[in-house]
């Protein structure tokens, strides 16, 4: 699936065993989709010596700062960016 700027989506807060590159104090947040890096080897297979195909696509998330640290004291406006692979994110309806 191809996200669109802008687009709103949430990450899956599925639990994950052994190497995987998604924070988890974001499993289960909703940002907005700010731009595509482009498309690359899946890092969580090849961890473990797969050759990490088909790529995945690797996206620029933005999240709000008191959405992900509800205590958090500085500006309302604050972000927070993590690069987010596709198969992490869910669609937001």
């Amino acid at each position: 699936m191809t996200r669109r700027v802008g687009e709103r989506v949430r990450v899956a807060a599925r639990s994950h065993e052994g190497h995987h590159r998604t924070p988890e104090y974001l499993k289960g947040q909703s940002g907005i989709v700010e731009r595509l890096q482009g498309s690359f080897a899946n890092p969580e297979t090849r961890a473990y010596g797969a050759d990490g195909l088909p790529k995945q696509a690797l996206y620029l998330i933005g999240f709000d700062q008191h959405d992900i640290w509800p205590e958090y004291g500085g500006p309302a406006g604050d972000r927070i960016y993590a690069d987010v692979y596709e198969h992490w994110l869910e669609e937001i309806e």
